[in-house]
């Protein structure tokens, strides 16, 4: 250290330099790990030295203190470690590059990596390079830009520059920065200079770059340049402004926009999210992005009641059920106390676009007394409450929102995706609306129709489903099923219109009865099951009990309950094809196709098949008029992936529900992963959670071998995914290589999708 402070003609220099050096080699855990010592140790001493002498910056420490805290860190070093502050150089070196190393495996690296889904890498390399200083005076400086501005994709140098300092200063925040333009005035040669410089890394990576540079005594020197990152609204705009200047082609564009990005675009997002920073009490899971806003309730009842005065409600649940669509649909957004991203909650709200921050283990839900505790606060019913469900975190207060960013770029970027891609992307929905909401996004159709939905809309269609279940006789039955066909034609009309000249897939009744009956303990469900439909205590308590599961998810559902109650089936086809007719005498062009749920062998999906078909023919005799359809079958029962031609010999189309598929294959209740999964992926015993990512080794390999067997016996079979993976990237790019012909995912994923569709391609 002295001998650089000879050859700088600086001895406050060359202080500076080893004070900055013996900081940056003995950080903490919280940033680079190399001695044990806290960070915090050196802090208080330097802050001491500025308090005493009553001085504010760093920078404005003499040479004379500046030798006197040198000696003082020593101390600190020499106290910790009980051996003196290496001044050896190779010595100095070493403890650098042992830091680069184990910051590998620091904290906030690995949950880096965890966010990014970075796998695979076993560690960081170190690149050893000469100094160069920024801190040699006020002819020196350092500074970070991006090319284009990182938040709205102007075309125009985005910066900081600080005098007489070094990077980290600008990075860390040391120092408060000027803006870029300062350097134009304060030195003009070298910022001509960083101007063309910045032009030609531009045009020769042709991405936005993101660059650090020092001046060191009036001379510019670059230090790093790498691909910058950006907020999609400047993503999508950087992209489009790139290809219209001839600096890329579009189909290269495509790869500079991420599937998040175009995520950020289609939701809500608040104005200033590090305003809010002091108000977040409680990070659970980012279920479904996007912000909301709105006051608390606790139930779906209240949540109901509040939107129809005009109110924004969040609805807060330790977990919601099916019975809770209602609420959740009124809702802006969803917390709950228990679930993980594939939860019921998680699943609805993707498919609405509705903000939602899951399995959120830091709050405790009394609905008795309507309260919620989250950390130290104490939130009632009508408080105000704010949820990122991009980040999870959960907010106080009524925090400031803006609008999705939609600009015209995005539809000739769009545009470009639909020239690529050959994957076609259809979306779950279960309501006109929702059917509009995805054909608006770019849905080619309606992969997902799920009629148990429709059954939870109204008091008066859950009230005679109830009968159905209740009725002892096929009589009974009969007439509940009776009073639900106008409620499933008319549902199935409102969305064949939405989706004209578009397939529409409506899968049949999946849930267990059970889920159709009341909440609470056993004396209300049955008090209220009497009252609804009629029936005496002993009947109502010995149908609950025969209605009870040990385990519901392989249990009374799907196909198995049209068998069971074929009159189940026939109402759900009747309803179906009676609206396609009805549709077709308006103009509306109608392309039905019914999926058969939960088959494991060809001969229940026959069953099925001839059931559907004798109804169809009975609604076309007494019309006078036919339609084409198709009749296909969820594959999500891992025999029926491995029996896939018998299956497609009964089958139209194929349809993974790769949900349970991942359910039954790794033996996983989705319900209950969030117990172990955490762990799993902690020890890297997995790399994704399957019902996030897929898994492309085990339950892809059995979605490739029945699409491949599947089409052996029938060589035009149809075969798409409609399952939670269908908007996920990564996802997306393995059905595409698989061969299949299309993914459906929620109407708010669809634009997600098609990017992903192409960027496989490209």
């Amino acid at each position: 250290m002295e001998l650089l402070s000879v050859c700088q003609a600086s001895r406050c220099f060359g202080l500076k330099v080893q004070k900055k050096m013996m900081k940056v080699t003995l950080r903490t855990k919280q940033t680079i790990y190399v001695m044990d010592i806290p960070r915090s140790l050196f802090e208080e001493k330097l802050e001491h030295m500025k308090e005493s002498k009553g001085l504010k910056n760093d920078t404005d420490l003499t040479a004379s203190d500046l030798k006197e805290l040198v000696g003082q860190y020593k101390e600190v070093y020499l106290s910790a470690k009980g051996e003196p502050f290496p001044s050896d150089p190779k010595k100095q070196l070493e403890l650098a590059v042992l830091a680069v190393f184990n910051s590998w495996e620091s904290p906030r690296a690995k949950k880096y990596r965890s966010i990014n889904q970075i796998t695979g890498l076993r560690g960081t390399a170190v690149n050893v390079q000469c100094m160069v200083f920024g801190n040699m005076g006020n002819t020196s400086g350092t500074g970070v830009l991006f090319t284009r501005n990182p938040n709205t994709g102007e075309k125009k140098l985005y910066g900081e520059f600080l005098v007489n300092a070094q990077g980290e200063d600008v990075v860390a925040g040391i120092r408060t920065p000027e803006d870029l333009d300062a350097m134009k005035n304060l030195m003009p040669q070298a910022y001509d200079e960083l101007v063309e410089n910045c032009n030609i890394l531009e045009s020769h990576y042709k991405e936005m770059q993101d660059i650090e540079f020092t001046v060191q005594e009036n001379r510019l020197w670059m230090l790093q340049c790498r691909t910058g990152k950006r907020t999609g609204k400047s993503a999508v705009k950087i992209a489009v402004d790139m290809v219209n200047e001839g600096l890329v082609e579009p189909r290269s564009a495509i790869k500079m926009v991420e599937p998040g990005h175009l995520d950020q675009l289609l939701h809500p997002q608040f104005e200033n999210p590090s305003a809010y920073k002091d108000q977040v009490i409680a990070t659970g899971l980012p279920a479904s992005p996007g912000a909301a806003v709105g006051q608390v309730v606790f139930t779906a009842e209240d949540a109901e009641a509040w939107h129809s005065q005009g109110k924004a409600a969040i609805l807060v649940r330790a977990e919601t059920s099916p019975e809770d669509v209602g609420g959740m649909h009124a809702a802006v957004g969803i917390l709950t106390e228990r679930g993980g991203m594939t939860s019921h909650a998680a699943v609805v709200a993707r498919g609405w676009g509705k903000c939602c921050v899951s399995g959120c283990s830091g709050i405790r839900v009394n609905d008795a007394e309507k309260l919620v505790t989250i950390g130290g606060h104490v939130l009632r019913e009508g408080e105000w409450l704010s949820l990122n469900g991009s980040t999870g975190e959960v907010i106080l207060g009524k925090q400031p929102l803006s609008p999705p960013a939609l600009s015209g770029d995005l539809g000739t970027f769009m545009a470009w995706v639909d020239d690529v891609r050959k994957l076609k992307v259809l979306a779950n929905a279960d309501t006109p609306d929702d059917a509009l909401t995805a054909r608006n996004n770019g849905a080619q159709g309606i992969g997902l129709c799920r009629t148990e939905h429709m059954f939870f809309a109204s008091d008066e269609r859950i009230k005679a489903v109830r009968q159905m279940i209740m009725a002892p006789t096929l009589e009974l039955r009969q007439q509940a099923l009776d009073r639900l066909l106008p409620y499933q034609r008319s549902d199935f009309e409102g969305i064949f219109r939405a989706m004209d000249g578009l397939p529409v897939t409506i899968r049949l009744l999946d849930p267990p009865l059970h889920e159709f009956l009341p909440e609470g303990n056993i004396e209300d469900i049955v008090s209220e099951l009497c009252a609804e439909t009629g029936a005496n205590q002993e009947d109502a308590l010995a149908r609950i009990e025969k209605l009870s599961e040990v385990n519901p998810m392989l249990g009374f559902r799907g196909c198995r309950l049209g068998i069971s109650y074929p009159e189940l089936t026939e109402m759900q086809a009747r309803a179906i094809f009676e609206a396609a007719i009805a549709m077709t005498n308006q103009g509306v062009q109608v392309f039905p196709e019914i999926m058969v749920p939960l088959v494991g062998t060809p001969q229940e999906l026959g069953h099925q098949v001839t059931l559907i078909r004798q109804v169809a023919e009975k609604v076309f005799a007494n019309v006078g008029k036919t339609i084409g359809y198709k009749v296909g079958t969820m594959i999500e029962i891992p025999r029926a992936a491995l029996v896939a031609d018998e299956i497609a010999e009964q089958a139209e189309f194929f349809s993974f529900g790769t949900n349970d598929l991942t359910q039954m294959t790794f033996g996983y209740s989705r319900d209950d992963v969030g117990k172990f999964i955490p762990v799993y992926l902690a020890q890297g015993i997995l790399q994704h959670d399957p019902f996030e990512v897929l898994d492309q080794r085990g339950v892809g390999e059995l979605v490739k071998f029945a699409t491949e067997r599947g089409r052996k016996a029938r060589p035009n079979l149809k075969v798409g995914i409609c399952g939670e993976h269908g908007g996920e990237p990564s996802s997306v790019a393995f059905f595409a290589k698989a061969g299949l012909d299309y993914v459906s995912c929620s109407p708010f994923r669809v634009p997600i999708a098609r990017l992903a569709a192409a960027q496989v391609l490209v």
